[in-house]
């Protein structure tokens, strides 16, 4: 079998192809959105390197098996092709997310001021996951108005926002961390 080529010089008058073929220039909104669900993806990466507990380990990885499904959702001209069913999010996955969120949050003490983020190297690149999956959100809710999203992957974009701030507790939680509050008398 003969190696692929990973340059293929399609790109360098500014487009590239979706899903079923149709060239859009790079700076299409579809391609920020699903460019910035792989940005987020690699951070997951970079976070789950730096978990410990096995089940958080196996958990985000499954997180980014589900990213790559809704980078090819977003990817696909559903004009020229249908999306391909393994890439559709569904309420199970919704629901997957807000049972890992359940079970975390019942370990953790109640919040009663803003967390800032910090303490563990890992809660603060959790952080970053969790801000960068905010922007994701925003730059995939830009689509609404003009392509078919289904409501499943939005609100699984969001509760992937709530499980990263939940799982940065954990962490700092597991260490023995204080976590860090906003003094909201901005002293």
């Amino acid at each position: 079998m003969k190696k692929s080529i990973v340059y293929t010089k399609k790109g360098d008058e500014g487009t590239t192809s979706l899903i079923g073929g149709t060239r859009v220039s790079k700076t299409d909104l579809r391609l920020e959105a699903y460019g910035s669900v792989d940005e987020l993806n690699s951070f997951m990466g970079l976070l789950a390197s730096y978990l410990e507990v096995d089940q958080d380990i196996a958990f985000v990885q499954s997180i980014q098996n589900k990213l790559f499904s809704v980078g090819a959702y977003l990817a696909t001209d559903t004009d020229k092709t249908d999306v391909s069913e393994s890439c559709v999010l569904t309420e199970e996955d919704v629901k997957f997310i807000e049972q890992e969120i359940d079970i975390i949050d019942d370990l953790l003490p109640p919040l009663h001021a803003f967390v800032i983020p910090g303490g563990e190297k890992g809660s603060s690149v959790c952080h970053i996951c969790r801000t960068v999956c905010r922007r994701t959100e925003r730059a995939i809710l830009r689509l609404v108005n003009d392509y078919s999203i289904s409501t499943e992957l939005l609100a699984f974009m969001n509760r992937l926002s709530d499980y990263l701030f939940v799982l940065s507790r954990k962490i700092n939680f597991d260490a023995g961390k204080e976590e860090l509050f906003w003094d909201n008398s901005c002293k």
